[in-house]
């Protein structure tokens, strides 16, 4: 434990932005219903945030290297603190979008910068401690996030209140986190076409977790309040969905690299697919039913972008695992943009069961996707390929640099 301890505020930081932004995804969405915003708007809204995500995974690390770890911190997260309350002056679509998408380029780069810091403070004694714990403060920081929803209530100006203090005292910790910042980062390379000749299907793949997990973050709480959820039950609904994607990721991914990769990539699209139908056809509104089939879907389908990623690296050559890491997180995100937005126009014009009809579309076409890469191309035998299967959060290219084997690190 000694030796993680200097890691300690580097990781509180962590969990405080990660349960302010947690919080802030899902509240937006319901004091968005509350103010008379339509569901096409709230998408549009969440499609600001991912588009300044992928603005912030290409320029941050330029910035870091310009000014540093703690001046990029303290500027990212001063502007999207300010941006919090600023929604809360200027309750208007146009803001809101403006304002989302000034939190997405902060957030990417707020996190590039405590997980930059991280990978370079561990060593290999600490580093899968480290993930672990990492892990856990993840997944706590959201659950609890969720929770101060019905806790304080939607209607007041509170929760804007406590995601900018959120993001005010995240200073603190990563302040004193070390009496000098680590040496800057070397910049992410960003080569698109690269990722497409290494792995179509990962590509693919990682835009599908855009397109469909990402609504769900998004619209979910839209959804949930479409089919008569009180605040407390979507906060559940939330919950239950985010906490299901641990359950099955170290299963699959030992699975993963032991069998064709793309056989597990087609079972976990299959169980997301069918668990989007049991929403549909059979769960209606029905709590518990609803419960039983988001955590289904959250179990299948959160694992897709960890097991698109082992895929593409299993393909990659030597040195082009760190290429691999940025363009799965691009084309993450670029699905992540179209997404929400396409689907909260259905939702506008078939009603909050839509949302489920459009994940199991898409997971469908990716399902006949995944078969005919699979009748086109063979597999990479287990023998010729090590253990790649990695538990990936979609925070920032560096915890693909964290997470990965000392083989790789050097990428």
């Amino acid at each position: 434990m000694n030796d993680i301890r200097p890691l300690i505020p580097l990781l509180i930081t962590a969990g405080i932005l990660i349960g302010g932004n947690g919080l802030q995804g899902t509240f937006i969405s319901l004091r968005a219903l509350q103010e008379g915003f339509s569901t096409s708007t709230i998408g549009v809204i969440g499609t600001g945030y991912n588009i300044g995500f992928a603005i912030g995974c290409i320029y941050v690390t330029r910035i870091i290297r310009a000014i540093g770890h703690i001046r990029t911190f303290s500027a990212l997260a001063a502007i999207a603190s300010a941006a919090s309350i600023s929604m809360l002056l200027a309750i208007h679509p146009a803001s809101w979008f403006a304002m989302r998408l000034l939190q997405g380029l902060c957030f990417a780069g707020l996190f590039a910068v405590v997980e930059s810091w991280l990978n370079a403070r561990v060593t290999n004694a600490t580093r899968a401690r480290t993930l672990s714990v990492y892990r856990f403060v993840d997944l706590g920081s959201v659950t609890f996030a969720q929770y101060l929803i019905p806790a304080v209530g939607i209607s007041g100006f509170e929760l804007f209140a406590i995601v900018s203090m959120a993001l005010t005292l995240s200073l603190v910790p990563i302040s004193f986190a070390d009496r000098s910042s680590p040496e800057p980062p070397e910049a992410v390379r960003f080569d698109l076409k690269l990722l497409w000749k290494v792995s179509p299907l990962a590509t693919v793949g990682c835009i599908v977790v855009g397109l469909t997990n990402s609504t769900f973050r998004s619209l979910g709480p839209v959804y949930a309040d479409g089919i008569g959820f009180s605040v407390t039950s979507i906060a559940t609904f939330m919950s239950v969905g985010i906490f299901a994607g641990v359950v099955l990721q170290y299963p699959l991914g030992h699975y993963s690299d032991k069998l064709d990769r793309r056989r597990i990539i087609l079972i976990a699209t299959f169980g997301a697919f069918a668990a989007g139908l049991f929403i549909t056809f059979v769960a209606g509104s029905n709590e518990l039913l609803n419960y039983v089939g988001i955590f289904i879907f959250g179990a299948f389908a959160m694992p897709l972008y960890s097991l698109c990623s082992a895929h593409a690296n299993d393909h990659a050559a030597p040195g082009q695992h760190a290429l691999v890491s940025a363009g799965t997180l691009f084309f993450w995100s670029a699905g992540a943009v179209v997404g929400p937005l396409f689907a909260s126009f259905m939702l506008d014009y078939f009603g909050p069961q839509a949302l489920f009809i459009y994940t199991t579309v898409v997971l469908g076409i990716f399902m006949v996707y995944t078969l005919l890469r699979m009748s086109v191309r063979e597999g990479v035998p287990a023998t010729a390929r090590r253990p790649r299967f990695r538990n990936l959060l979609r925070t920032s290219t560096f915890f693909s640099k964290l997470a990965a084997p000392p083989s790789e690190r050097q990428d």
